[in-house]
């Protein structure tokens, strides 16, 4: 059992979208729609299914073969738009809804409604909030402190441990080390900075993270850094906590 919710939704849930959706493909918008399914394919989030009268006609090009699914067969078809061409990226359901079901990065571009949407739909039954605390958090790697605060923002995601986002104050950056890495979240923005945590017992490579600019809805964690729980001590007002596993 995990202390935190787990998706509520079970898989091949199917219900309406209430938003419009677009995508954008080589600047060239390739489905417009109001009438969007949202379909569950795993339980963490769903997956947009757009209407075949709302994608662009021309947009589809069939690639002569069929796969099966939950959702019975569907016609395999490619995406095309302004010279580009991503393989194998649709597949059309004749028999569920008259569906298309587009992968992520058959586009280019993402909105619902005005607002652009980052690496996969958003579900509505996951909440995410942030929260200032006056708990006291220590972070502890090897058995090493590298950070410690009074005042962390506490992240309350569906689906996932509560993340500790501490100022960098409270950080021993003399043990962290800036990498290339980059990740992204549809609810909290793409990261800015991710590090790496260097003790006498070795190098854990990318630990800690930071959103300088995250999503208007995050902005408290703005800057302050987290750490994965999964591979860190936690100490949460003087007691230690399990390690959560996560399922993703």
């Amino acid at each position: 059992m995990t202390d935190y919710p787990a998706p509520p939704v079970p898989v091949d849930h199917v219900q309406p979208v209430p938003r419009r959706i677009r995508a954008l493909l080589a600047g060239e918008v390739v489905l417009d729609t109001t009438r969007a399914l949202h379909v569950w394919e795993h339980r963490f989030y769903p997956q947009y299914y757009v209407p075949r009268a709302d994608v662009r006609p021309d947009v589809l090009v069939d690639e002569h073969h069929e796969r099966r699914t939950s959702r019975g067969l569907a016609r395999v078809h490619g995406v095309r738009a302004a010279g580009e061409h991503r393989v194998g990226a649709a597949l059309h359901h004749p028999d569920f809804h008259d569906a298309v079901r587009f992968d992520w990065a058959a586009a280019d571009q993402w909105f619902e409604e005005d607002e652009q949407v980052f690496v996969h739909p958003r579900s509505p039954y996951v909440r995410v909030d942030a929260l200032r605390s006056s708990r006291a958090v220590r972070i502890e790697v090897d058995g090493v402190v590298v950070a410690e605060s009074s005042a962390p923002v506490m992240v309350f995601e569906t689906g996932l441990p509560t993340r500790y986002y501490l100022s960098r104050t409270d950080v021993d950056f003399r043990v962290l080390t800036r990498t290339a890495t980059v990740t992204a979240c549809p609810y909290k923005g793409t990261t800015t900075d991710y590090w790496s945590v260097t003790t006498p017992a070795g190098t854990h490579q990318d630990l800690a993270w930071s959103y300088s600019f995250p999503t208007k809805e995050l902005l408290p964690i703005a800057g302050l850094v987290a750490f994965y729980n999964e591979e860190v001590d936690v100490v949460l007002d003087g007691v230690r906590q399990e390690r959560p596993v996560t399922h993703f």
